[in-house]
Parts: structure tokens; sequence; C-alpha cells
């Protein structure tokens, strides 16, 4: 088993089953995390007859970096992982710190039209380990801190509910990545009965929800997943979620030309989120060569904000980060694995 993958919970409980001390929890996690150990024979506080035993029942082995693109503030990676599937990541340069865009699955089974991850279908969920490994890997690669991590890459992350909560302990935690919660953000296409269980999460992250439609009858045709969960069922369970947490969501929404970007796409979604905590993240399309979709002009672009803001939504227009270097999730993996 690779230790990345353990909470400091369960290497508590570990600890305490091979007849050990339980504080050896933290300070192998400060091994881990602060100095960022390449064998375990480098721990030099704990006995050495425990130090084999966690040599003999865990790994410490990495992802492999096959390939980087980078464009200005930004670098696009593409790991292999054990059993020779891709993933990727990307790392952001912004003036309040470095983001990272991590993946939760390999492929996505929601099924987008739009999306690039969508078009190549499931393989598997990421184990924790592969997770928190991408964040650990490029911290190490550009020898910088991670400040802030979306969970917004390949994958649909409440697909992956239970893996993607002991990742977010682990990077959250003092001893662990220590990334502050309120610079965490998870994002989802809708699925409500995990939206539901998330609003119990103990931690104080952000949602995200990828909306990208203002009525059922358009994100019918882009987004597989409203057919299951239609905006009357999940605007309420959002509503209730921001009730509850006292937390302000996130709503994605991607301009695609002639789909979803008319002044009265505006107005309906100017509509549909009064009276939600939230704000509107527009996020001009990067455009792949095996989808159809087109990006929205700038000046609809410009249009559809202003809309938006003299109804007043809070809304932001998404700066733009790789479009020479194959930055739209899943690119880069379709690329590798169509050659």
């Amino acid at each position: 088993m690779n230790i990345y993958g353990l909470t400091l919970e369960k290497i508590e409980n570990y600890f305490l089953t091979i007849g050990s001390k339980k504080f050896h929890a933290k300070q192998l996690f400060s091994w881990l995390y602060e100095k960022r150990i390449e064998s375990f024979f480098e721990i030099t506080d704990i006995k050495k007859e425990v130090i084999e035993k966690l040599d003999e029942d865990f790994s410490l082995s990495r992802l492999e970096i096959v390939s980087k693109q980078e464009d200005v503030d930004v670098c696009k990676y593409l790991f292999e992982l054990a059993d020779s599937s891709y993933i990727e990541a990307v790392f952001m340069r912004h003036d309040y710190g470095n983001s990272l865009c991590v993946s939760s699955q390999v492929g996505c089974n929601m099924g987008c039209k739009f999306c690039e991850s969508g078009r190549k279908k499931k393989v598997r969920n990421l184990e924790v380990y592969e997770m928190v490994l991408q964040i650990l890997m490029i911290e190490a690669d550009i020898l910088e801190r991670i400040s802030h991590v979306v969970v917004m890459g390949i994958g649909e992350p409440f697909d992956n509910y239970d893996n993607l909560l002991s990742f977010l302990h682990i990077i959250n935690h003092p001893k662990g990545l220590a990334i502050g919660a309120r610079h965490i953000t998870v994002s989802t296409c809708g699925i409500v009965p995990k939206i539901e269980l998330f609003s119990d999460f103990s931690l104080q992250v952000n949602l995200a929800i990828s909306l990208h439609g203002a009525t059922n009858k358009i994100r019918d045709k882009i987004m597989p997943i409203n057919k299951v969960y239609p905006l009357d069922v999940l605007i309420p369970t959002l509503k209730k979620y921001t009730e509850k947490t006292k937390r302000r969501i996130t709503f994605e929404y991607i301009l695609l030309s002639g789909i979803n970007d008319s002044d009265s796409d505006a107005a309906a979604l100017s509509k549909l989120v009064k009276g939600i905590c939230c704000y509107i993240n527009l996020i001009p399309y990067n455009e792949t060569n095996n989808l159809e979709f087109k990006r929205s002009n700038t000046v609809q672009i410009m249009r559809f904000y202003d809309i938006l803001k003299k109804n007043n939504v809070n809304v932001t227009i998404r700066r733009e980060f790789g479009r020479n270097i194959s930055a739209a999730c899943g690119q880069l993996r379709s690329k590798k694995e169509d050659l």
C-alpha cells in the first residue's frame, strides 16, 4: 500500500495495531509532508524495528511525469500511473498564490458533450495517494509551494467520494500539506445525493457547480447528468446547502457559441441563481479538435457578463490559461492515448 493514501487517523490506527505508539503518526506525517523523505530509513525519531515494519508494509513510490507543456504562468503535467493509465494536473500562477487543478479519476462517465475528459470514458477511480502525489510531485518540480487546490481535472470528484474526502483531509491537515480549507475547491456536475452528503463534511472547503446551462432544455443537450438531476432538483438542493453551510457556491459556466451564450441565456441564468449565495465564473471555452463546440467571441462574452451585472449577479470572467498548450481538461491525455 502506498503510504500517501493514508490519513493521519489511519496511520494512528496502524501504529496501534503493530503495538507501537499513536503519536508516531504525527512524526511520520512530518517526515512525509514537511521533510519529503524518499526512504523510511531517513526517519531518525522512530525506532529502527518500527521503521523496518513501515518499509515492509508500505511503499513511497511516486507517479511518473511523462511530459509537461508550459505557457505564461501555467504548466500542464501528464502523469503515467502504475497501471499505465494517464492523468493530468495543471499548475497556475496567480497574484494570490500557486494553484493546482488535480484529477480525481482516469476518464469520466458523466459524458458532458463539450468536455474532452468525457469523450474518454471512466477507466477507474484514482486512489487517494494518486491524488496526493499530483501535488507533491509538482511542488518538487517547481520548487514552490502549492497554496490553492481545485479538484476540477479529469473525472467527477463526487463519483469518487470516499477517496476524495480522505484526500481533502490529508492536504488540509496542519501536519500534512497544510492547505487551508478555504483555499480548496471541489467541483461537481451536479450529483445531488453527494451534494447533500457534502453539506455535512467537517472541512470548510468550497463547492463549485459545473452548470453551463440555465434551462433544462440546454443542460439536457450538453450534460447527461441533468436528465437524472434536473435543475428543479439541483437548485433547491444548492439553496439548502448554502443555508446549512453558510458557504458561497461558485457556478462554473462555459460559454459555447450558439449554445448557451445568448442574451436570453444570460437573463435566464440571472433568474435561476436569484436568492442563492453564489457567484458566476464565466469561462471562455478551450476548443479541441475532437469536439464540435466553438468558443463564444469576446463581444458576446462581455454582453453576457454585462447582463448578469445589470441583474445584480456576482460574476467574474475566468482568466485564461494555456490556450497554446492543450489546457482544456483531458486534452493532453487524449493526445497521448490517441497516438
